[in-house]
């Protein structure tokens, strides 16, 4: 098993007595996409994958930050460059 970092600052329970919500829809996903692929071969999964979840991510942090962007990039740990590239790749910013 991998680790993964807490999910806030203050939560340091190991990764197996965490909920998964996210992983599991996830999971659950990728298991409907393939079942459905019927015999074909699926190709650039990972940027599939992304793009269908970092716009909502991008979207909703905006939101709960007010649209802070150092907020929202410190809450992604990502740098406020980044953030920017990002919104701005999917027509958010």
């Amino acid at each position: 098993m991998t680790k993964s970092a807490p999910h806030t600052k203050s939560d340091a329970r190991p990764p197996e007595r965490r909920k998964a919500p996210l992983r599991d829809a996830l999971h659950v996903a990728l298991e409907t996409y393939f079942k459905n692929l019927d015999g074909d071969q699926p190709c650039d999964l990972y940027q599939m994958v992304l793009s269908e979840i970092e716009p909502p991510m991008l979207q909703t942090v905006m939101k709960y930050t007010g649209g802070n962007q150092s907020r929202a990039a410190e809450i992604l740990g990502v740098n406020r460059s980044t953030l920017r590239k990002k919104l701005a790749q999917y027509g958010l910013g």
